[in-house]
């Protein structure tokens, strides 16, 4: 019996990466050097280990050996290596270096190791839960915080399709790589060359982001937006494209004006749209868009959520927050209706409120969104709109052929019958995905009961519905304005099991623990 898996090849294409991450690690440390408010020992050493460890890994095995095998445990790896030498900048600059002042004022919240790894792998994989609680310049560096932002642009079109892009020794096997990391059932290839491909999606990622950037700053110029300086538009442009949520502000995006927050549901919905549309939308294939049954359905089932919780709220009592009354008026209702529908569905996890505050009903609206998720090919997580439409057209097709057992019905999308090895698959990824925020939903509940820590129902289902679902707050305790940090290092780290394996789809990593996958 012998391995049937090259790893050698998946850890040399892992260590370029971790190699490469070098570059990004720049952005912040330049921000850090033009504030001047600490954090540059932080990258300088997080750099070094990157080239380090990157250039160490390279030498284990040969690139060229890159299979569908290898892809599966290179992309998983993958991951997992950026989020542990990601997690460095945190524990150095909560840390300090002897010889040298600590990077920022204390974060004690950084100092735990595992509070370190579950800030980056919430990062990474466009999560946005955070152990940070109280977020202020005054507590963390504009490095560290942007750090934060960057990590989840990076990894919000992904690491291995923007590694594929640039990397020219990727692109062999790159097609294996992108189809294991794509978040969806598929990648679309929109040119002959797997790199073109890669490098389309990224190009159009990487316009929206600078044009949201450029919007944000506008409105700051012109007066409608006083604390929307240039730092906080590039910040929320990177994780709005990324579904990420993460903001350098602890409101979130209740800090901002009411235009602010009309001005971010659009491009948190774009996000949430298949890039392969989008970009042939960008060059002129507008039909392909409009067309496409998933994005239908999308805006169909993201405007339904808006209707049903802008009516709850217009109707409900008025919420005593900070933004002011809500029920009984329209435009607050609306926009606070469209901005929470649009950021839950596309696992965003930005507030433009407290909707801990809400009402029951809205809550529980709220919460069924969790599972929702943007469309195939987005950097959005949970379940995928394309899966619910599968779903759905497969139950109506068994209650045609309950009635017509003679018939042969198959399920169609888009005009086009779908194989039904791949109605099976979806199904088997449906029955995973919830059987794993089951076991997760337990495990919370009796870690918080061994250290007495009082969790309700809905607090323990929706951190793990959010942390699976990479959608980011729940309610309560982990809601959008509180904090995971209080939480047991136990479930903090299952938690960060649970965002890697949702963002990488959950069968391409719980296949690498199977004895079939290994073995000859």
């Amino acid at each position: 019996m012998r391995l049937r898996v090259d790893w050698r090849a998946s850890a040399a294409l892992v260590g370029t990466v971790v190699k490469w991450l070098s570059v990004p690690l720049l952005v912040p440390l330049a921000v850090s050097l033009y504030y001047g408010d600490g954090g540059v020992a932080a990258f300088v050493v997080t750099i070094l280990v990157a080239l380090a460890v990157g250039t160490a890994m390279e030498r284990v095995g040969d690139i060229q050996n890159i299979g569908s095998r290898e892809g599966f445990l290179m992309v998983a790896g993958t991951w997992l290596a950026v989020s542990i030498v990601g997690a460095l900048p945190y524990l150095v600059a909560a840390h300090g270096i002897p010889g040298v002042a600590a990077a920022t004022a204390p974060m004690s919240k950084l100092a735990n190791p595992a509070n370190a790894l579950f800030e980056t792998m919430s990062g990474f994989t466009t999560t946005g839960a955070t152990v940070l609680g109280e977020i202020s310049f005054d507590r963390h560096s504009h490095g560290i915080l942007m750090w934060r932002q960057l990590t989840q642009w990076l990894g919000g079109m992904g690491i291995v399709v923007l590694a594929v892009a640039i990397l020219p020794e990727l692109s062999v096997g790159g097609a294996q790589l992108m189809d294991a990391e794509a978040p969806g059932p598929g990648i679309q290839k929109l040119t002959p060359r797997i790199a073109e491909t890669a490098r389309a999606l990224w190009l159009a990622y990487a316009g929206i982001t600078a044009v949201e950037v450029l919007l944000l700053f506008g409105l700051n110029q012109a007066g409608f937006a006083d604390n929307m300086g240039l730092y906080n538009a590039v910040a929320h442009g990177f994780t709005t494209m990324a579904t990420g949520g993460f903001s350098p502000e602890a409101k979130s995006i209740e800090a901002f004006t009411g235009i602010v927050q009309w001005v971010i549901v659009p491009f948190m919905f774009a996000a949430g749209t298949n890039f392969a549309l989008i970009w042939q939308a960008l060059t002129g294939d507008l039909d392909e868009l409009f067309g496409d049954a998933e994005f239908r359905f999308y805006a169909g089932v993201s405007g339904v959520f808006t209707a049903v919780i802008a009516g709850l709220l217009f109707a409900g009592p008025t919420l005593d927050v900070a933004v002011g009354p809500v029920a009984g008026e329209a435009e607050v209702s609306l926009r606070h209706a469209a901005f929470q529908a649009v950021s839950i569905v596309t696992t965003t996890g930005y507030a433009s409120m407290d909707f801990a505050q809400w009402g029951e009903p809205a809550k529980y609206v709220l919460f069924l969104a969790i599972f929702v998720g943007g469309s195939a090919g987005s950097t959005g997580g949970a379940v995928k709109m394309v899966r619910w439409l599968v779903i759905i057209k497969s139950l109506k097709r068994e209650l045609f052929t309950t009635i017509h057992p003679e018939a042969v019905e198959p399920v169609r999308l888009g005009g086009r019958a779908l194989d039904e090895s791949g109605v099976r698959g979806i199904y088997a990824f449906t029955a995973v995905y919830f059987a794993l925020f089951a076991f997760g939903t337990v495990f919370v509940a009796i870690d918080a009961s061994r250290i007495d820590e009082t969790l309700s129902a809905i607090e323990v289902m929706s951190a793990v519905a959010a942390t699976l679902g990479n959608v980011g707050p729940g309610f309560g305790m982990v809601g959008p304005m509180g904090s995971y940090e209080p939480l047991t290092n136990a479930t903090k780290l299952l938690m960060v099991g649970l965002m890697w394996v949702g963002r990488l789809e959950v069968i391409p990593v719980l296949v690498l623990f199977t004895k079939s996958y290994w073995q000859d």
